[in-house]
């Protein structure tokens, strides 16, 4: 097992990215773990602050989000200034308040496709949850319950087609394991390259 205060210390270590922040990005297939993982590590390192892509993508665009992201986090950040958002709600179907994330020294954005290409060159780290997309979806599918079942369908086949023209995995620095007891990470593919 690794201790996420080992891997705050290394993730501090690493030149800043997009502006004065290192961006941190967590990515895997949908149940994987992203979010409870991202929620730990920011604790580690310190409460740096977390940004969820659910809340940038809607359900007209489930990957359509790069756009935003870019305007309302990366551009913001890279001149040094806070990020302004406002979350898609997605039972009322529309975005809400805004938010803003500081510029901070670190920052964590987690969801699926977090790791994509018009992201790479912005990041300090990506950090892969290396779990089979089966048994991701089916772990998704009991959290959120049957009522869900018909978004899951049209999400699991989304996200297969994502990954297959904009992979993620072969670009991770480290590949994250849950355990029992804890996480546990291995060098990924971009490290051993």
């Amino acid at each position: 097992m690794e201790d996420l205060e080992a891997l705050a210390t290394a993730i501090r270590l690493r030149p800043v990215s997009c502006g004065p922040v290192r961006l941190i990005a967590v990515d895997g297939h949908a149940g994987s773990g992203k979010s409870t993982f991202s929620a730990r590590l920011a604790r580690a390192l310190d409460g740096a602050p977390v940004l969820h892509l659910d809340d940038l993508a809607t359900h007209q665009e489930l990957f359509g989000w790069t756009g935003r992201l870019r305007a309302q986090v990366i551009e913001p950040f890279t001149r040094g200034e806070a990020a302004r958002y406002a979350p898609y709600d997605w039972t009322l179907r529309r975005f809400g308040a805004e938010r803003t994330v500081d510029a901070t020294d670190v920052v964590i954005v987690e969801g699926v496709g977090a790791g994509r290409r018009a992201l790479r060159p912005h990041l300090a780290g990506l950090l892969w949850m290396d779990r089979d997309p089966a048994a991701s979806w089916a772990r998704g599918r009991h959290r959120d319950g049957p009522g869900l079942t018909d978004f899951w369908d049209g999400w699991t086949a989304a996200e297969t087609r994502h990954f297959a023209g904009d992979p993620s995995r072969p670009f991770a620095d480290l590949l994250v394991h849950e355990r029992p007891t804890g996480y546990a990470w291995r060098p990924g593919p971009s490290a051993t390259a």
